[in-house]
């Protein structure tokens, strides 16, 4: 996968709390995806975590002190806030949101904040505390007026706290963490756009124990999910039997059965913008399930299963009178632009994408054929996700085109 945060250069400030120890991770996640880090710490993330652990795995030094003299004009809150792309406050306590609110710059780390250029130097934060600090009246306040001055607050998260209590308040996790710094930069095609996408395979059962399915692992969908989300998007995201973690503030709503699917997608369809059907839905399903497992005998007779049709759920869709733009897959396994073209012109879509089914499924990577009215471009193999944001990019551009056209 590309280097995501290439070229970005990341001032990462560490406030007190025990949650400092995953800003070593989240230094090291962060160089991995290609950013720089420089990391600056107030006294109390001193008391946690040592500057020389930080410097280690930034490579860079770690600042602590507004009076540091390794500056030529000892001005370091000046020149770290003017050479960021943004600042991430990771953990970013209580105490220190308070005083982001209030404009105090008692410190390196908020006096840095305070005199960041706001118009080109985003601010983030990603509070860390008790859940009773968190959920304080006082906590909720300073949140919500971050907000209002145009900071992002990442999270927090819930679960097991180091007091041992449990409940909101425990900072994201360094990888979620660097994935929400990665969608924060991402270009906001489809901001207020409603998008619903289908993803995976489905499960047709014949009895208890037996079904038929497909080898869709699921991942362009979620890929599409995740680039979708990161371009502003509203997302709903339908899946079938997958095992993977669910993109980041995407609704995602689990079904087995092509019926399943149809229904959980059919009464959503015309309230949303785009429709964009990448699972792999089984053609036919058993007309009847068998309610126990059905048996092998002495016979040598193979049992035999009346099939009958699925509804087809791209079709369906494109038929509703207030259609949202809609987007079909093709996984073929031949001749990939004569099937995927003809697929289009029966489903009546205006964008077909096209892929080689066995040569994808369950894979990292994949290939893309798009095909319209006009023609067809194809998207070299590359990671899904890479994929994913170039046909957000497609999308984006089409559905401009089209209200232009309107107007």
């Amino acid at each position: 996968m590309a280097l995501q945060l290439a070229g970005k250069h990341i001032v990462l400030g560490l406030s007190g709390g025990i949650a400092c120890y995953k800003a070593a991770e989240l230094t090291r996640e962060l160089a991995k995806a290609g950013a720089t880090v420089q990391v600056v710490m107030t006294a109390g993330a001193e008391a946690f975590i040592t500057a020389v652990t930080l410097q280690a795995l930034s490579n860079r030094p770690v600042y602590t002190s507004q009076w540091d003299a390794r500056e030529a004009n000892n001005m370091a809150h000046i020149n770290l806030s003017r050479e960021a792309d943004a600042i991430l406050i990771a953990p970013a306590s209580a105490d220190f949101m308070a005083k982001l609110v209030h404009g105090r710059a008692d410190d390196l780390l908020s006096l840095m904040c305070l005199a960041r250029p706001m118009e080109r130097v985003p601010l983030l934060v990603a509070p860390a505390m008790n859940r009773e600090m968190w959920s304080h009246p006082a906590t909720q306040r300073n949140v919500a007026q971050l907000v209002a001055d145009g900071v992002s607050v990442l999270g927090p998260g819930a679960g097991d706290q180091a007091c041992g209590e449990v409940g909101d308040g425990r900072m994201l996790e360094p990888e979620a963490l660097r994935d929400e710094l990665i969608a924060f930069f991402q270009p906001k095609l489809l901001a207020g756009q409603r998008v619903l996408i289908t993803a995976g395979p489905t499960f047709e059962a014949i009895d208890p124990v037996r079904g038929i399915t497909n080898h869709s692992s699921g991942k362009m969908g979620f890929a599409i999910a995740r680039a979708a989300q990161e371009a502003g998007a509203e997302v709903t995201l339908v899946a079938g039997p997958v095992h993977l973690p669910t993109p980041r503030h995407v609704r995602l709503i689990n079904v087995q059965s092509a019926q399943q699917m149809h229904d959980a997608v059919l009464p959503q369809a015309a309230a949303h913008d785009v429709f964009i059907a990448t699972a792999a839905v089984a053609d036919w399903r058993p007309v009847n399930t068998q309610t126990h497992k059905v048996k092998k005998d002495a016979s040598g007779q193979v049992p035999a299963f009346e099939m009958t049709e699925n509804p087809d759920i791209l079709a369906a869709v494109a038929s509703l009178p207030n259609r949202p733009y809609c987007v079909g897959f093709a996984a073929e396994s031949h001749d990939l632009l004569h099937h995927t073209s003809e697929k289009r012109v029966r489903k009546n879509v205006p964008l077909l994408v096209g892929n080689i089914g066995p040569a994808t499924f369950g894979q990292d990577t994949n290939a893309l054929l798009l095909v319209d009215e006009l023609g067809h471009r194809e998207l070299p193999q590359a990671d899904k996700l890479s994929l994913a944001r170039e046909l957000v990019r497609e999308i984006a551009q089409r559905l401009h085109n089209a209200n232009n056209d309107k107007t």
